[in-house]
């Protein structure tokens, strides 16, 4: 009766559970009916928990190696995005992580398949737009995964005709314009773009050149580990649209870095902060001064500018300079904020001790600047290089106040000027107004008056620009004729007008620096009028008067304008010690010391031994020349 029991039990347990299972499937909806199906691949004991999703997908990871072993690893994998991008509930560093992994697999998965990229692509599609989209909750794991799924687009977009572009620009608007202060995303992000930058540069070229902005201040907050990652990226973003943008944004690094611990002071932290909520509208104000202005007959923006408020003033262009340089993308050559007289001083008052970030901004900064000049030097057209030297030339001096930053990055600039100008000397005479505007500009700063210094080695150097550039070399030749006579006039004042008692008193560093721009004048002029004749005649009045004025001028001065009118006099020894280095090659009395490598230079010559046989090296003697000689 017991086995017979048993049996009747085992018989009736399945069809009760089968009439139960119909009630229960009655009563379910659609959409259950339909997880069911789904689910319906996965382990038993996933059924029969209620579980919140980061457990569900914590649980699904803990089964995967059960998974893998039976061959379902691709199917697990894709289980887990689906159900990552199907979840709107906030997710946790730990699901991150789990879905990072599985992105990773698939796209192994799909190197070697590349059948598969198709499936893998719907859903890493999809999980990428609930990435970008939650930007109220990004993580740095948020930006890994976008990165990841960047680096599937751009390995297999071109298999699903997959835009990889806009998914680019998705992730520079809204994921690292809120995290670049992250130090993990930071890193992450320009490892991808070291990897990856030879595609980028071929099939999205624009990229890195509209989002520089966005990487200098990656750099700037996190440049102590970031700078050699950094330096081969950054050849990448010079280009036809940002190439005179960077500069300026070089020279202000380290303004940079000061503006971002000032944001940071602000707001208490840079993640999730964007430099837009800080910026101040004008409407408002100049809505206000309008309707004063319409119903008093007074102007408020007047008024508030003739208080000669001068702290407001720097606030507001320090201001103004801090929310130019916050911004995330390109938007073309900024505003002269440095023209404001106290901007370096303002500065000052913002950052009075220097950070770690700031000395280290200081440092990395000359070292960006070499490498955009040697990549300018050699792949930059003729029309950037032009816009840029007039950029150099007014930036010479207005740069962050700090002694050392200041030297480097000024020698910089003048071997950069001084090196195109010996690649290209015809720039001397098409920009001749900048440059005559340069020389005689009032010396207020040092870097001004050896800047004007440059500038006249170089135009007489390089002949005005050439021989065939008669105008501009006669414009520039009065420019330095002015100069030349009103260092002369101020320096017979002086002499005439100075007390002996009060000679200890006189600024001799003033005096080295004029004598040294005397110099450099009456070299450029001797060099013009070789090059120039018809400029001969009016050189020899300047030398002859510098000459002249032994009593009021430095004796190397006269003594150099004194030799040069002995050279003008000699127009073939002239030529070959003061004409330009190239464009002469068959005036009498030049050397060519270039072709010294393959042609045998001696004092006796070897035409004289023609009629010896072999080399004649070693086989004749000193009377066997003179004799025929």
């Amino acid at each position: 009766n017991s086995t017979k029991h048993r049996h009747h039990k085992t018989r009736c347990l399945p069809r009760a559970i089968v009439c139960l299972s119909n009630q229960v499937l009655k009563r379910r909806s659609k959409y259950h009916r339909k997880r069911d199906r789904l689910d319906s691949a996965w382990p038993l004991e996933l059924h029969f928990r209620v579980q919140t999703p980061e457990k569900r997908l914590t649980k699904m990871m803990e089964t995967g190696k059960r998974l893998n072993s039976d061959g379902h690893d691709f199917a697990f994998y894709i289980r887990v995005l689906s159900h990552s991008a199907r979840d709107t509930s906030p997710s946790d560093p730990a699901q991150d992580t789990a879905v990072l992994e599985g992105i990773r697999k698939l796209h192994s998965m799909c190197k070697e398949n590349i059948d598969l990229v198709g499936t893998v692509n719907t859903s890493i599609n999809k999980l990428f737009q609930r990435c970008s989209t939650s930007t109220s909750e990004f993580r740095p794991t948020t930006g890994l995964l976008l990165l990841a799924m960047l680096q599937f687009f751009l390995d297999f977009g071109e298999y699903v005709l997959h835009d990889t572009d806009v998914s680019l620009h998705i992730f520079f608007k809204t994921c690292l314009s809120r995290q670049y202060s992250d130090p993990v995303v930071a890193a992450s992000t320009l490892d991808f773009l070291n990897q990856n930058k030879t595609k980028l540069l071929i099939s999205h070229s624009t990229l890195l050149q509209q989002y520089f902005p966005l990487l200098m201040k990656v750099i700037a907050w996190n440049g102590d580990k970031l700078s050699e990652a950094f330096l081969q990226l950054f050849p990448a973003l010079m280009g036809p649209s940002s190439f005179l943008p960077l500069f300026p944004a070089l020279l202000d690094l380290p303004t940079l870095v000061l503006a971002l611990e000032n944001l940071e002071r602000r707001s208490g932290s840079l993640l999730g902060n964007n430099v837009t909520m800080f910026q101040k509208s004008p409407a408002p104000e100049a809505l206000l001064a309008l309707m004063d202005e319409a119903y008093t007959g007074s102007s408020t923006a007047d008024l508030g500018a003739d208080s000669g408020d001068e702290n407001s003033t720097s606030r507001d262009e320090t201001n103004a300079l801090f929310i130019d340089l916050l911004k995330d993308e390109n938007d073309g050559l900024t505003e002269r904020h440095w023209a404001f007289p106290g901007m370096a001083a303002a500065l000052q008052e913002v950052g009075p001790v220097q950070s770690e970030r700031l000395r280290h901004a200081l440092k990395l900064a000359p070292l960006l600047l070499q490498i955009y000049f040697g990549v300018a030097i050699r792949d930059a057209n003729e029309s950037l290089l032009c816009a840029l030297l007039p950029m150099l030339f007014v930036r010479i001096d207005a740069m962050f106040p700090d002694k050392n930053f200041c030297h480097e990055a000024q020698q910089r600039c003048l071997e950069f000027m001084l090196a195109e100008f010996q690649q290209s000397p015809h720039f001397i005479a098409v920009l001749k107004k900048p440059i005559m505007d340069r020389i005689g500009q009032p010396y207020t700063s040092p870097a001004k008056a050896e800047l004007a210094l440059q500038l006249c080695w170089a135009v007489g150097e390089y002949g005005g620009g050439g021989s065939s550039y008669k105008d501009a070399a006669r414009e520039l030749f009065e420019s330095l004729e002015l100069l030349l006579y009103e260092n002369l006039s101020s320096s017979r004042m002086t002499a005439v007008n100075s007390d002996p008692a009060l000679t200890k008193g006189v600024d001799m560093v003033g005096m080295a620096t004029q004598a040294r721009l005397l110099c450099f004048v009456v070299t450029a002029i001797a060099k013009l009028a070789t090059c120039h004749r018809e400029l001969d005649p009016r050189a020899r009045v300047c030398l002859a008067k510098v000459a002249r004025s032994q009593q009021v001028l430095d004796k190397i001065v006269w003594r150099r304008a004194r030799d040069f009118l002995g050279l003008i006099h000699a127009p073939a020894i002239c030529s070959s010690i003061l004409g330009p280095p190239v464009g002469y090659h068959h005036r009498p009395g030049n050397v060519h010391w270039n072709e010294g490598g393959n042609k045998a230079v001696a004092h006796i010559p070897f035409y004289l031994l023609r009629d010896e046989k072999g080399p004649p090296f070693h086989n004749f003697s000193l009377s066997d020349v003179l004799g025929r000689a």
